[in-house]
């Protein structure tokens, strides 16, 4: 795998290694020991799957927060979205700003969302599905989230917004503690 950090300390892109001849492909897309070797959390204790039936779905902004906070490793099994990582880590030097990107079921990219980040994605295929694995189990009374239009974090979403939920629509303004 290939471990490229984002702007954003300690969120990264991962890339399979792809070992190509006539049959195809092999590629390792998870290994414990290549996470730590990169400082990151290895330890994935539960694994969820989204299916989004139409372009322009947003899911998101969410994360869980602490005693329960959790780590994501995210990957578009089908389709395309446009995922974005908001860093809400308060001693951080990019509190606030967010990384987003093109993730597609074809170019098998994967991202890491460590502790503190909030998550989500607009669909830009119909039938889009998202693999999520987390350091931490659902944990409802800790899960949270942030408005995706929230004008504190001006993130530039590529494609209108057509299907969202009431949760992910009516989050307050963004207050910092």
């Amino acid at each position: 795998m290939k471990f490229r950090e984002t702007k954003l300390p300690g969120v990264f892109t991962i890339d399979l290694e792809l070992h190509s001849d006539e049959r195809g492909f092999f590629a390792r897309s998870w290994c414990q020991k290549e996470f730590l070797d990169h400082g990151l959390n290895g330890n994935l204790v539960q694994c969820s799957v989204s299916l989004n039936s139409k372009k322009g779905t947003l899911r998101g902004m969410h994360y869980q927060a602490a005693p329960f906070a959790e780590t994501k490793v995210v990957r578009c099994t089908a389709g395309s979205i446009y995922d974005v990582i908001l860093d809400l880590r308060r001693q951080s030097p990019t509190f606030k700003q967010w990384f987003g990107a093109e993730l597609r079921a074809t170019k098998r990219r994967s991202l890491y969302v460590p502790e503190g980040c909030a998550h989500g994605f607009v669909t830009l295929a119909d039938d889009s599905e998202v693999l999520y694995q987390m350091s931490e189990f659902y944990h409802p009374e800790s899960s949270h989230g942030v408005r995706w239009n929230d004008p504190a974090f001006q993130i530039d979403w590529p494609q209108e917004i057509a299907v969202i939920s009431e949760r992910d629509r009516t989050y307050p303004d963004f207050e910092p503690k």
